[in-house]
């Protein structure tokens, strides 16, 4: 298990790697922008089926629905043992 001095020195060691690279290799990037996104293309919407909107709905309520029950109703409760003679 990492102890909190672990975590420090990669945390400090992480950035001193990221101060030291230098920002004019990042500068000297090319700012060109490549050719089939220099059209202008708009988003078109795709239109989906209702009886799939509705069945992806009810499929997400389900699935949260069941969940709900795994981690809420799913498990007994607990029972006081019997005691005879001060033996469970």
């Amino acid at each position: 298990m990492l102890n909190k001095t672990k975590i420090f020195a990669s945390l400090v060691g992480g950035g001193f790697l990221i101060s030291v690279t230098s920002p004019k290799t990042i500068a000297q990037l090319p700012l060109e922008m490549p050719i089939f996104q220099a059209q202008n293309v708009q988003f078109q919407p795709i239109n989906q089926p209702l009886e799939l909107k509705i069945a992806v709905t009810l499929g997400g309520i389900g699935l949260i629905g069941l969940e709900l029950w795994w981690f809420l109703f799913s498990k007994s409760k607990a029972v006081q043992a019997d005691q005879n003679q001060d033996i469970q």
